[in-house]
């Protein structure tokens, strides 16, 4: 008896859970569409920026985007880590959606509007409009009863942990119709927590203290030893899906864009991106067949992935007459790459949250997300010192206005 949460809110949840749940994905949301908007509006639009001043800002910009993404990812899988797994196989391939429809978004724009301005302004207006209807869609998603009743389950099993036994015993008097003497077990099962028990016929003793409640803020000690707890279970799940994404990150999109051909121009990247988000969707949607995988399997098959490196490179070198010239190269390889990386980027993610306890979910989840972003910063950063691989001379080609319109002219 006497149980009661651990912070004096409102609806019950401690104060550190609700910062998480709730201001971190705000701030994610602003940090993604804060650049966004600024570089469709001064950078596309007004054109206010010169040549190298504009690479600086749309570098800048990016990192800005990349940061709110992770705050946004690093919430919403420690939050559907405490859902069934299902919902987390479904992030995942909410993710590769969002890729597919900004491909084709990006297809027919450059399709219907031969202006490359025209089209660049309206691709960042889709992309604006979907991040912003994402944020209206996350708020009511987690006002919803289903969303609430496990992370309150959650809670409920941690603040019952929290709660410490008083210094003496004292005795509980019941009638004949008090049956439960443990107000956590009810609690859990009824997700109520019952703060007036004697409607239930049960009476407690008043000169009795009450319980000593240990702080909302874990210490730095529990926090780590807390975490070592759950690395020591999923780390090979960890491993798995950093080599995955440093992978990818090494050839997608900074190599992959680069690629080019005489006949197809700048369009060759654009269908080369677009099958690898396509088939990245096919793969993360297969991550939803049931099979058992263990971790160090999980490993070994990611590592196998970095055979698709010299498979690219072959396509940029040597320079103006690559080992795979013909454009249908790329296209497997990026096929291939795309469905193993749907499929070995989302399983790991999907098994690791079901390996702890749950009120352990939602911090294997942020681990998780972590060991994902580590691998994409890794992956980007080799990327783009590798850059120099893919510098392909631009006057290969009879028409260099067709090879790279993009260009300026100066180049």
């Amino acid at each position: 008896m006497g149980v009661r949460w651990i912070t004096p809110s409102s609806d019950g949840t401690p104060i550190y859970k609700q910062f998480s749940c709730c201001f971190i994905p705000f701030a994610g949301y602003i940090f993604a569409l804060g650049p966004l908007i600024f570089i469709g509006i001064c950078d596309v639009w007004l054109e206010l920026f010169t040549f190298k001043q504009s690479y600086a800002v749309n570098l800048f910009a990016v990192g800005v985007v990349a940061f709110g993404c992770t705050v946004q990812q690093s919430s919403f899988y420690g939050y559907t880590g405490m859902l069934p797994k299902r919902y987390t196989q479904g992030v995942m391939t909410g993710e590769s959606t969002a890729g597919v429809v900004i491909s084709l978004s990006r297809i027919f724009t450059k399709l219907l509007l031969p202006d490359e301005k025209g089209s660049t302004i309206i691709f960042f207006l889709i992309s604006i409009s979907l991040e912003f209807m994402c944020f209206i869609l996350h708020l009511l998603v987690r006002r919803t009863h289903f969303v609430q009743y496990y992370t309150n389950k959650a809670l409920v099993k941690n603040s019952c942990r929290n709660v410490s036994e008083p210094s003496f015993r004292y005795k509980v008097h019941h009638s004949t119709y008090g049956e439960d003497e443990n107000t956590c077990a009810s609690t859990e099962n009824s997700m109520e927590l019952q703060s007036d028990v004697t409607a239930r016929g049960t009476y407690i003793r008043f000169d009795v203290p009450e319980f000593k409640v240990k702080s909302s803020w874990p210490n730095f000690r529990d926090m780590m030893f807390h975490r070592y707890l759950v690395l020591r279970v999923i780390w090979a799940y960890m491993l798995s899906i950093s080599v995955t994404y440093f992978i990818t990150l090494c050839l997608f999109p900074g190599l992959e864009s680069e690629i080019r051909n005489c006949t197809m121009g700048e369009w060759l990247p654009i269908l080369i991106m677009a099958v690898f988000n396509l088939s990245d969707f096919v793969g993360k949607i297969l991550a939803a067949v049931p099979y058992e995988w263990r971790g160090i399997n999980l490993l070994i098959c990611s590592s196998m992935r970095v055979v698709f490196i010299p498979l690219f490179i072959m396509c940029v070198y040597p320079s103006g007459n690559p080992t795979f010239s013909h454009p249908a190269w790329p296209c497997i390889f990026s096929l291939l790459m795309g469905i193993t990386n749907g499929y070995f980027g989302s399983v790991p993610m999907i098994l690791a949250s079901g390996l702890v306890v749950p009120e352990q979910r939602e911090l294997a989840g942020n681990t998780m997300t972590v060991s994902y972003m580590t691998g994409l910063t890794l992956g980007s950063a080799v990327a783009y010192f590798a850059y120099s691989l893919a510098s392909t001379g631009h006057n290969t080609c009879l028409y260099p206005e067709i090879y790279n319109s993009s260009l300026p002219p100066q180049l």
